[in-house]
């Protein structure tokens, strides 16, 4: 299936979730916030949250400093 990633296109295989997503990015989970379809996805859901034809995402990792 075809869906947009942070703004560009991806192909993944029908049934994953956005923790399989994730995981295929190599994002860590614990620093991570998903906007799906223009609304924010609570972490829980990631792991069962099945992603569909045409969604769209932005994943935003969160960057420490001072």
């Amino acid at each position: 299936m075809r869906l947009e990633v942070n703004g560009e296109a991806r192909e993944l295989e029908t049934g994953k979730t956005v923790a399989d997503l994730l995981g295929d990015l190599g994002v860590n989970t614990n620093h991570v916030a998903v906007e799906l379809n223009r609304e924010l996805l609570p972490r829980a859901q990631h792991t069962s949250h099945a992603l569909s034809e045409g969604d769209r995402l932005e994943v935003v990792t969160l960057v420490g400093g001072g």
